[in-house]
């Protein structure tokens, strides 16, 4: 079988004649004399198209042949016109040259390999088994990128024996036989079957995204080429809203966004006073009862819900008290809380009672029933609860 993607991987359209066709379980498995389209593998994705007319879902490779897992059954025999989605192809061709490049660099100035390589549907990562800081990151992309700008050649071919024997090239393991190089002057030399673009001018730009700490080393995010701008006018895009909405420059969102931080944290300190306020006018007009008490409260959150409990605790009103507030639509959010009672017991209890979940402590409990305003004044009624108006 003939690869024709090693001669060029520019190479779009083709004819080749179906030595195979079977029923497989992704379809049907059809295997060529020749192909250009690229199987998964080495961290790249399958190409997908169109063969003979037909959908090709995915392309794989076992030992040296290339299958073409299609949606319906050609005639062995026949010569058929092979199409590749290019869009995606040429995506992948940039992705895995920036790729090259950025490993490249990396290894020459930190000694570093790539063990493991992913071109993802939004992103590309590479994990590399030694640590580097941002800054140094960041050199690396300035490196890249002039390199690309430079648009030197890239070359890949089978280089003879001998030429192999003196070349020091990057691999993830040890390789006989025919072995593809490819090399990025002043940037690469590694073994790779993957598809590439003739200049680094066609990478377009390379951009890191993020880098964590993986396995002792570093996953690195990127973006090449046509995703990196994509990416780059979707966050444009967002900074623009933002923009918009703060009344600010582009250039000025994130000091726009610190003094609204800080105006906001002002209002929720005078919004907390007074719900402090509110609940203190509350529980200091209500009388000290033996019954389990409850209440309702309108739009109030866990934190303030637990503020009341515990006055009305502090206070002896109740012994036990449950304190809820929301809605038949969203469901009444709960915190109960006793000086007697274990509220494990009467928090499992009610939520089976009130389609609810949640739980806590001996102490104080709080979760969600989802049930009617209606059902919940019935249930805690029944169990001797009290309610406060």
């Amino acid at each position: 079988m003939k690869k024709l993607y090693y001669d060029s991987s520019y190479i779009k359209e083709f004819e080749g004649t179906v030595l195979s066709c079977e029923k497989g379980k992704k379809g049907y498995d059809v295997v060529l004399d020749q192909t250009a389209f690229y199987p998964e593998g080495g961290g790249q994705p399958t190409d997908t198209g169109v063969l003979g007319g037909v959908k090709v879902l995915e392309v794989h490779e076992k030992q040296g042949v290339v299958t073409h897992y299609l949606e319906a059954p050609l005639t062995v025999g026949d010569t058929v016109t092979g199409v590749i989605d290019w869009e995606p192809r040429f995506i992948h061709m940039q992705e895995h040259s920036g790729e090259h490049l950025v490993s490249g660099l990396i290894h020459e100035q930190f000694g570093y390999d790539n063990v493991g390589f992913h071109m993802g549907a939004e992103e590309v990562t590479i994990d590399f088994n030694g640590l580097i800081e941002w800054d140094e990151l960041m050199e690396i992309e300035k490196k890249a990128n002039e390199i690309i700008w430079d648009n030197r050649e890239i070359y890949a071919d089978f280089p003879e024996k001998e030429e192999l024997d003196d070349l020091e090239y990057r691999s993830k393991k040890e390789l006989t036989g025919d072995v593809r190089i490819v090399k990025i002057p002043g940037g690469d030399t590694c073994a790779c079957c993957g598809t590439h673009v003739k200049r680094t001018g066609e990478i377009g730009l390379v951009k890191f995204l993020t880098m964590i700490h993986y396995k002792g080393g570093v996953r690195i995010s990127l973006l090449c080429g046509k995703r990196a701008m994509a990416d780059y006018e979707k966050k444009r895009a967002e900074v623009q809203k933002i923009s918009n909405l703060l009344s600010a420059k582009p250039t000025e969102i994130s000091n726009a966004v610190e003094k609204m931080k800080g105006e906001i944290s002002k209002l929720q300190e005078k919004l907390s006073e007074c719900y402090r306020g509110m609940i203190e006018n509350r529980v200091s007009g209500l009388e000290c009862s033996e019954n389990p008490l409850y209440i309702i409260e309108k739009d109030f959150g866990a934190q303030h819900l637990r503020m009341m409990v515990n006055r009305m605790l502090d206070e002896k009103k109740g012994k036990t008290v449950l304190a809820l507030s929301g809605n038949k639509d969203n469901g009444f959010i709960y915190i109960m809380g006793s000086q007697e009672e274990d509220m494990r017991l009467l928090s499992k209890e009610l939520n089976q009672k009130l389609s609810g979940r949640g739980g806590g402590s001996v102490q104080m409990a709080q979760g969600t029933f989802f049930a009617e305003e209606e059902q919940v004044d019935a249930v805690l009624i029944e169990k001797g609860f009290t309610k406060i108006n």
